[in-house]
């Protein structure tokens, strides 16, 4: 009895944290996406956003740059991580890669401002060779670049744990059969390794589905997603069942997502 009493006491702070923090918010935005300013219920948001055009081009940008930044740091992290499972110190390395996720998301924005500006040390760099000023901030490269910069460890870290379960027999077994590298790269190491790509994907493609922030510093107004949408109609225009519109409907997609890349196939150790 005393220990069912002892979960029940610590579980009270986290179920009112879920309570007050996540499933209160969810409601109220629910609440304020299914009224107008009136607070009537009403679909008309939801029916504006499907037969309003800037809308549906918005949803489309969105899951077009969350699919480049997957894509892009899936491609630098694979390597990065099988390698990274064959080196020394590799908890140095660790260390390294992990360290810019303690630096604050908007002082790093603010870093990428002073590097990328016209009068950063980017263009400072290229003026030695006589290139003018290149217009590199505000771009759909520069918002790219820094996303991914920043999202690289989130990639990183489930697939060098993936790799690193692996057990190095296997992939021997795989060459002294005579496959080779690519052969032992497709039907060995990626289906076992697929687990860490797989929550590697999920922690890149949700987040960046809803980035506000650095579409507004970097992308400026030429990066226009459903986050910066959410905060242009809860911040500016002060449509705030418009935006909790767009914010339910984000949610949706992010559940889909999840429901789309979650695995229903349990790993089966192999066991030589």
């Amino acid at each position: 009895m005393n220990s069912k009493k002892t979960k029940v006491l610590f579980m009270i702070p986290y179920l009112l944290w879920i309570i007050l923090f996540v499933i209160l918010p969810i409601l109220l935005i629910l609440w304020y996406s299914i009224t107008d300013s009136s607070q009537h219920l009403t679909l008309v948001n939801f029916e504006e956003f499907f037969t309003n055009g800037t809308f549906l081009r918005m949803m489309l940008n969105s899951f077009w740059y969350a699919f480049l930044i997957t894509l892009v740091t899936l491609i630098i992290s694979y390597p990065a991580a099988y390698y990274l499972t064959r080196m020394k110190n590799q908890q140095l390395w660790l260390l390294l890669i992990i360290l810019p996720t303690w630096i604050n998301l908007l002082l790093k924005a603010y870093a990428f401002i002073g590097l990328l500006s016209n009068s950063g040390l980017v263009n400072q760099f290229l003026g030695l060779f006589g290139i003018s000023p290149v217009n590199i901030l505000f771009t759909d490269f520069a918002f790219m670049f820094v996303a991914t910069y920043i999202e690289i460890p989130f990639m990183i870290l489930p697939i060098y744990n993936a790799i690193k379960e692996i057990n190095p027999v296997i992939i021997q077994a795989s060459e002294d059969l005579g496959a080779s590298k690519w052969q032992t790269f497709k039907y060995v190491l990626w289906p076992l390794s697929w687990p860490g790509v797989e929550s590697g994907i999920q922690a890149i493609f949700i987040p960046s589905l809803s980035l506000f922030m650095l579409t507004r510093l970097i992308g400026g107004n030429r990066v226009i997603t459903l986050g910066t949408a959410i905060e242009e109609y809860f911040m500016t225009t002060m449509n705030w069942n418009m935006g909790a519109t767009i914010g339910v409907i984000l949610i949706i997609l992010m559940v889909a997502v999840m429901i789309l890349t979650g695995s229903k196939i349990k790993r089966k150790k192999v066991e030589l």
